[in-house]
């Protein structure tokens, strides 16, 4: 189940990314992030009032907040960092979120078999490969700091979800939600403001797949924070951080966006890995 659950987290991660990146070339990412943890955060506290999860011991409430700011940090860094370099340099770099909870997990005592470390770091390498790297752009030095930061801001994210889970999931996923809408919506009120009469007049319409974007990234964490409390946490990060596979293969079958051969073999690394790690 754990294994299960964290995939799972992966699949709805990488499909969140789908979503967000189509959007954002028609509306300004923040905007798109702003409206999407709304919808988020409505369905969650759903939840948390029908489930009872609302009553769970306030031992979550640091780690939400933790979860919630870094992970707002780190969304803003990163869209710094593709807006100052090109994707293929900055998406296998904050691929390496997934870093931070395993190491956290290898700290804690807890260890692979030997043959679900070799998947884990086929995985690692297929996550990398798969996101299309483009190993001789030539943008500097900044963007590749600002990847690695938001890379260490969302490892901190997950690692918190994981550490909130231990008490509530559900509420640490409300927690997480609030806590980033108090930092995106003046932002998002202010670019609202700044868009076309066009821009603005599309918003409804968009409104159904901006709401899916945030039910998805809700859907993730929640599954990623399920997974973490029930099974070891490096297992849980190796298969949480599959995302990029996902959102590389979506790309090919809905938008028939043609993967490049390093792509296709960082699929099939990750795919490879995937199995060990799970036998194993």
């Amino acid at each position: 189940m754990t294994a299960l659950l964290a995939l799972l987290s992966s699949i709805l991660w990488g499909s969140s990314d789908f979503l967000g990146g189509m959007l954002s070339k028609r509306l300004p990412p923040f905007l798109v992030v702003a409206i999407s943890q709304v919808a988020g955060l409505i369905a969650i506290v759903s939840v948390a009032l029908t489930t009872g999860a609302w009553q769970a011991p306030t031992g979550y409430l640091p780690w939400a907040v933790i979860a919630g700011w870094s992970g707002a940090a780190g969304m803003v860094i990163f869209y710094r960092a593709l807006a100052t370099g090109t994707m293929g340099v900055v998406a296998p770099i904050s691929g390496l979120s997934g870093v931070v909870p395993l190491l956290a997990g290898l700290l804690a005592g807890e260890r692979f078999t030997p043959a679900a470390a070799v998947g884990a770091a086929a995985i690692g390498v297929g996550v990398l490969l798969a996101s299309g790297p483009e190993l001789h752009a030539e943008a500097g030095w900044r963007p590749l700091i600002l990847a690695l930061v938001a890379a260490l801001l969302f490892g901190v994210t997950l690692l918190a979800i994981a550490r909130g889970s231990e008490y509530s999931a559900v509420m640490t996923m409300v927690g997480m939600r609030v806590s980033q809408i108090v930092v995106f919506a003046p932002v998002a009120l202010v670019i609202y403001r700044r868009l076309r009469a066009p821009d603005r007049a599309s918003i409804p319409g968009l409104l159904p797949l901006i709401a899916a974007i945030g039910l998805l990234d809700v859907g993730a964490n929640l599954t990623y924070g399920l997974s973490a409390d029930l099974g070891p946490l490096v297992v849980v990060a190796v298969l949480g951080s599959l995302y990029p596979v996902v959102t590389a293969v979506l790309a090919a079958v809905v938008l028939r966006e043609r993967l490049r051969g390093i792509q296709y073999a960082g699929v099939a690394a990750a795919i490879g890995g995937l199995m060990l790690l799970t036998l194993g």
